[in-house]
């Protein structure tokens, strides 16, 4: 048995053919910056998320870092700001706020759906929070109707980091279309990826959006004339039209994963595996997961790698190290946060994605419950 990770090669082969068309497509126009493959995607993919704009960047760290820095352009924001974001996040969601001389202020997680605790924010906002970046980690959505009713009473903006979360929605309401807007990586891990680095954003907000088309190039809005001091951060033709062709198939292969992610649920059985919270109807919503990762928790994670890949089965950890305990970031070295400090500790992220099969979750059950725990 040998079970990778992600086979990105297996992905892309179920499009070979609409992929080598694409790319032919855009060589033979002889545009290869800010052309028609570009707006055809953000017009496609604005209207897949539900939103009014969608602005493609170079990559999801840009779009975080983009929408920070345009709200300070529009004085909504300013150096010293404080930004509540989770705690447990891949570290790009705290270097888009330092970046822009804000101030992250870290909140843990709720335990089941490794998403940041609404009782949280509302614990850790002061007098200089002006913004929630929420994390749709692993491809769940954050409790975004509790976070869109904070943001509310307090007059905060929310961005959220839609990373992981291409096609999760809740509520019938997609990753994208919940906060002031979104930053979203098409790195090629991601559920929806290029072959290369790409972004964007998603938002309903115009004079936002403007502000963001002149930020990525140069901060100019006409050819030679600059309103701000902006960067390089495009979405090239090549890789629009790469998301173009795989945009018409997410849906199906986040049904596939979802598939996984329900004979993980069922049928893994072993008391020292911890799996995510299943979605279901709840009180508050029918959420639906994209699962990015289906991440487990176990006291003996190490362990628990060890024998999955001497059965063959490829794993992953995501994160080990907490953003608080990088060396990036030494103000933090003090800091306890409990919660997330554990489940870096913990978690570990088994094999998903479109090109597995039934048989290959089961195999990876079965070696999960053959697992013998100390």
């Amino acid at each position: 048995m040998n079970i990778s990770f992600l086979d990105l090669k297996a992905i892309n082969t179920c499009f070979r053919e609409e992929l080598i068309e694409a790319c032919m497509r855009v060589i033979d126009s002889g545009w290869y910056i800010a052309g028609n493959e570009l707006s055809n995607f953000e017009g496609a993919f604005a209207r897949y998320c539900g939103s009014k704009h969608c602005i493609g960047v170079a990559n999801g760290l840009d779009a975080l870092i983009l929408t920070l820095r345009a709200w300070k352009e529009l004085g909504k924001l300013k150096e010293g700001d404080e930004v509540i974001v989770p705690a447990n996040t891949y570290i790009a969601s705290i270097l888009a706020i330092t970046e822009n001389r804000l101030v992250p202020v870290l909140v843990e997680p709720e335990s089941g759906t490794f998403n940041i605790c609404p009782d949280g924010i509302r614990a850790a906002i002061t007098d200089k929070t002006r913004a929630i970046l929420p994390v749709h980690l692993y491809g769940r959505l954050a409790d975004m109707p509790a976070i869109m009713a904070i943001s509310e009473q307090h007059n905060l903006l929310v961005l959220e980091d839609s990373a992981q979360a291409h096609g999760a929605s809740l509520n019938g309401r997609k990753a994208g279309s919940w906060g002031d807007a979104s930053g979203f990586s098409f790195y090629p891990g991601k559920n929806l990826g290029a072959l290369g680095d790409a972004g964007a954003i998603t938002t309903d907000d115009d004079q936002l959006a403007e502000t963001l088309l002149a930020l990525r190039n140069y901060g100019s809005h006409e050819k030679y004339k600059n309103l701000h001091q902006g960067l390089n951060s495009r979405l090239d033709e090549i890789q629009a039209a790469m998301l173009s062709v795989k945009l018409k198939h997410l849906d199906e292969q986040t049904a596939q994963r979802r598939q996984i992610a329900q004979i993980y649920h069922e049928d893994i059985n072993h008391p020292a595996i911890t799996l995510p919270l299943a979605p279901g109807v709840s009180a508050l919503a029918l959420p639906s997961h994209a699962w990015h990762l289906f991440v487990v928790r176990c006291e003996q994670r190490d362990a628990l790698q060890k024998h999955l890949a001497a059965l063959g089965v490829q794993t992953l950890i995501h994160y080990p190290i907490p953003p608080h305990q990088q060396q990036a970031y030494p103000q933090w070295s003090e800091l306890s946060l409990p919660l997330t400090e554990s489940i870096h500790q913990q978690v570990l992220s088994l094999p998903i994605g479109p090109a597995m099969t039934a048989a290959d979750a089961q195999s990876v059950v079965d070696a999960c419950n053959r697992f013998v725990a100390n």
